[in-house]
Formats: C-alpha cells, structure tokens, sequence
C-alpha cells in the first residue's frame, strides 16, 4: 500500500522507506523519540503524524478487464468506482480484507472497481466519514482515474452522505445500499422481491432529498383555495415520505401472508415427523454446491456472492433410509444490514424451526473465523442459538492443510469436505443421520397386509430396525413417534407363556 496523501515522488519515496506488513497499533503510537531500548523490539519503522492518518491505497483491487471486445462492452454498462473504507480496529490484513469484500461485492452488482484506500482514524468522522481534507484528497482521486460513484465501506448517515458527495462532486453509496442492490438483483420469488423491497424503503426513508420543486408545497386547507386557505399545506417530500410509509405497510402485510403459507407447510413437515436440516453459512462458502451433492436439488451454483437469494427446501434421505428436509438460507456477511435482516427474518426462521444446521464456511478463506463469527451473530439475531450445529468446512481440496487442522481442532463439531469433489461427503451423510432426532418408541408389531399403509407410514416417518414377511402380514421392528406407536399397538404381538 502507499499513501495518496502526497505527490507521486513523495509518495514513490513513502513507499520505498515503509515496507508493507507495519502493524495496526504501530500506526496510532504518539510521536516521540526514537531510542534503541525503547523502541529497538519495534517491528520496521514507524510512521510520522502526517502519514498515520493518510488514505492508504489496496493494491490488487482493480476489476478492469484486459481483452479489448469485452472492456468495451462492459464500460458501456458497468459503473466505475472508487472504494474507501476507514479502519478503525484490527491489523492492516483485517482492513484489506474487508476492502477486498467489498470490492466483491461490487463487482458482483456489476460495477468495475479502479481504486481503494483506506485511512486509519479512531472513529469515522462525523460530517464526511473520512474528514474534510481527506474528501478532498478522494475528489483528486475520484477525477484522477475517472471514477463516477464512491462506495463507503461502512453505513453512512443521510449528513455524511450529503457532505461527502458536494465534496467528491460524484454519487457516493455505502455497503447497505450496495448490498441491497445486489439482492434487488437476484430476487426472483415473489416474497424475496417483496422483502428486498421493503429492506429498500426502510432504507430510503431517512435519506429522501428534495431538489427546486420538490419542496415545494400544496395548497393547504379551505373550501375555496386562495385566501381561505389555513395552513401551509405538506412539501413534496412530505408526501413522498408519507407514500413510502403507506407501501411498507403495505408491504409488511403481504410478507406477513406468504409467511403464513410457509408455516403451514413447515406444520405439515412437522405432523408428519419429517426432521429438517437447514444450511447457513458465509456468501460463497458452498452452500448450494453442498445442497446439490447431498440431494442432487440443481440449484444454482457460481462462483459470486449471493448468487442464490431464495430459499430453496429439498427431501433427502439418510444412509439409514430416514427422512429429512434440507433448505438452503440466504448468504451471510459481514456488517449484514439489519434492513435485511428484519425484511428477511421470516425466511431465516427456516433456521430457527429446524432440527439440525449444518453451518457452511470457506475453508480456503483468508480469515474463515470471521466468516463463523459474522453467521453466528445473525443466528443470534433470529434466535435459533439453541439448534444444534455442525460446521462443515467446505472448499477442503482448495484449503491450506493448517487452516483445516486448526479449524478442526477449534470446532470441537467440525467436519471437512469438499463440494466440488465428493471429499467427506459420506461422512458427513453418516454424522448427519446420528445427529438428527430419533423417534422415542421402540415396537414390534406384526402388520396385516390389508394396513400396509401403517408399514408405509413407519417407513416415512420413523426407523426401520428389521422387517421381515410373514404369512399372517408384516413383522415389523422399528423406531417410531408416539402417535404412530398408539395406532400400531393393536397388532403387537402377545408375549410367549
């Protein structure tokens, strides 16, 4: 990285004197005098005050691509940014690899990213996030490499968002909007449009803005107009405002419909004894890849983030011949918008009402303990804390050995696999079927023929121990629920004198 604060032979210089990999905390430390006993365990040089809090630039950010025919086309429709982030705790690695997600997830709503940098602070300033001089800094950044939308890694209030862009004199997004529009994008049920819009509103709605007449106002009340009228009458964006508020409402009630639809289904699941399972895990950590091995569902699978958005619920059975239902949740991430995740908490309940989540994460990922931390607050948030989880380390055969072995002896219920090749895929079938919950009664009953439907029923909703054909109809020994157990009482047989 290197700084943008200075011209390009200072900064040439900067660069050649600070070699990358100074600590976090190094950065913050007060300016005082260098001494070998003091300072000799440091680890490189130390900063002066002017460059702590200077926009250091992430390299390897840029997404603008080398084949001529396809620059062409994509400039045509991709927006060109300029991501800035400010780093707040944590080392220099942990604040590049959220600028590095976020260009991601730029990328994945179809913008090409030219630059990013980061500045050090204590906290985000409050008028323009990263301070007056350094907006400055960012306009000459932003006219530099052509850039026509800034994009904040964090959430910026409506005052930082309206200072920030007369500064930068281009449009400025931030993480929440951005997230909001890729899952605009890649809604396609009805209650996922739904939802997204609603998250989209609640986020609109304090950061509504008025230009020349839309604030202008109505006439106010009395019967003839002119002077009768009694009052100044709303502004035009008073009346926006109020229209938002009338189509959450709206909105909010239709949600609340399609979820009484999905809790009828899932009481169904539930009379009928089915166990269900449900994957959660990190955007682009495999979860559908893991749905299509293990039930061959043809979700579909690429290599992007949120690149599936609707909930998908399958039947699948375990080696021992139960039944069960798998559903595939929406993507986490990190700083999720709690917009989404209010809009969006009647689909997460998929996680809460289930009997076992498998919790998927990138094996191969720079930091997959941030990965687990950011889904594990999201499951906290729709409270299903107290589901028992298995944390399936996918992406095994793309993953550092070391990463494997430490998250293996972190996760004390952990289990490595690989989507792509079929690695562990047995065993974690295995694991599945010990974990979920078994029917509480064992019997023995000798079916008639004419009630096979009994035998199909032990068959769908409980397990199988031995099952053998008789003249007189079908010896069945199995594990079964207590409603089943009362109806195959009648046929089990009496104990030999």
């Amino acid at each position: 990285m290197t700084s943008s604060s200075s011209p390009s032979q200072d900064t040439k210089r900067f660069a050649h004197s600070h070699p990358e990999g100074l600590r976090a905390d190094a950065l913050m430390e007060e300016d005082v005098a260098w001494s070998h006993e003091i300072d000799g365990e440091r680890d490189g040089d130390q900063f002066d005050r002017s460059d702590r809090a200077a926009l250091r630039r992430v390299v390897g950010l840029s997404t603008e691509l080398e084949d001529v025919t396809e620059v062409e086309y994509r400039q045509l429709r991709l927006e060109r940014v300029v991501l800035v982030g400010v780093w707040t705790t944590g080392t220099v690695q942990d604040a590049d690899n959220s600028l590095a997600e976020l260009a991601a997830l730029a990328e994945t709503a179809g913008a090409l990213v030219l630059d990013g940098v980061i500045q050090r602070r204590d906290k985000p300033d409050a008028a323009t996030y990263i301070g007056s001089g350094k907006a400055e800094e960012l306009r000459d950044i932003v006219l530099e490499s052509g850039a026509d939308t800034v994009i904040c890694d964090g959430e910026l209030s409506p005052g930082q968002l309206i200072h920030l862009e007369d500064v930068v004199k281009v449009k400025v997004i931030d993480r929440t909007a951005l997230i909001l529009d890729i899952f605009a994008q890649h809604a396609k049920s009805r209650e996922g449009k739904a939802q997204v819009a609603l998250a989209q509103m609640q986020y609109m709605l304090p950061r509504l803005r008025g230009w020349g007449q839309s604030l202008s106002r109505q006439m106010g009340g009395g019967k003839g107009g002119g002077l009768a009228t009694r009052g100044p009458g709303e502004t035009k964006i008073e009346t926006d405002r109020r229209r938002i508020r009338e189509k959450m409402a709206k909105m909010r009630r239709e949600i609340a419909d399609m979820k009484t639809g999905r809790e009828i289904k899932r009481q169904e699941r539930k009379r009928h004894k089915v166990p269900s399972v449900a994957i959660a895990g990190y955007t682009n950590a495999g979860k559908s890849s893991l749905l299509n091995r293990l039930t061959g569902a043809g979700v579909l699978v690429e290599n992007a983030l949120f690149a599936t958005l609707d909930p998908t619920v399958r039947r699948a059975e375990t080696p021992s011949g139960r039944l069960y239902t798998l559903a595939d949740t929406v993507g986490f991430v990190r700083h999720l918008p709690h917009h989404l995740v209010e809009a969006f908490r009647s689909t997460m309940e998929e996680v809460g009402e289930s009997d076992l989540i498998l919790h998927v994460v990138d094996g191969s990922h720079p930091n997959p303990e941030e990965q687990l931390a950011a889904v594990r607050e999201v499951i906290r948030d729709v409270g299903a804390t107290d589901v028992p989880e298995i944390v399936v380390i996918n992406k095994a055969d793309a993953a550092d050995p070391l990463t494997l072995q430490r998250l293996l002896r972190v996760e004390k219920r952990s289990m490595a696999v690989s989507a792509r090749t079929g690695q562990g895929i047995d065993q974690l079938l295995a694991l599945i079927d010990n974990e979920l919950p078994r029917p509480s009664v064992e019997i023995e009953a000798l079916v008639p023929y004419t009630h096979g439907k009994l035998v199909a029923r032990a068959h769908d909703e409980g397990e199988i121990l031995s099952e053998e054909y008789t003249p007189e109809g079908t010896l069945l020994k199995a594990r079964v629920h207590e409603e089943l157990a009362a109806e195959l009482a009648p046929y089990v047989p009496a104990p030999a004198l």
